[in-house]
């Protein structure tokens, strides 16, 4: 698993490091059942404090993501995965709610960028 944070985010690096393992598991890129490096490890990939990091990590276990188990690690939970073609299909229907609104492409993507 390669995650990588933004440095132009201005989110809280808890935040940006749960954000990044969340997208790793809708990816696919981590599967249900999977074991995740250990917060040392992931700490030192991303040059971080461990307690930024776990922090992080807990708030995914609080969301049922993860699964912390002594002797085992941080694994993925079973039925984890939220499957980007759920996303997709979202998408999906908001481009064509904009467009039976008389909102073209680019007016949508101009109103996602003034929300970040």
């Amino acid at each position: 698993m390669l995650l990588r944070l933004d440095t132009t985010d201005t989110r809280p690096l808890h935040e940006q490091v749960a954000a990044a393992i969340r997208r790793a598991i809708a990816e696919g890129e981590c599967r249900a059942g999977e074991r995740l490096p250990s917060a040392r490890d992931l700490s030192t990939a991303l040059d971080l404090n461990v307690n930024t990091v776990l922090r992080g990590l807990r708030e995914l276990r609080d969301e049922g993501l993860l699964e912390f188990r002594r002797g085992r690690g941080i694994t993925v939970a079973e039925g984890a995965a939220a499957p980007r073609s759920g996303l997709r299909i979202k998408v999906r229907e908001l481009v064509a709610e904009a467009s039976r609104l008389g909102y073209s492409r680019t007016d949508l993507i101009d109103m996602i960028r003034e929300l970040s």
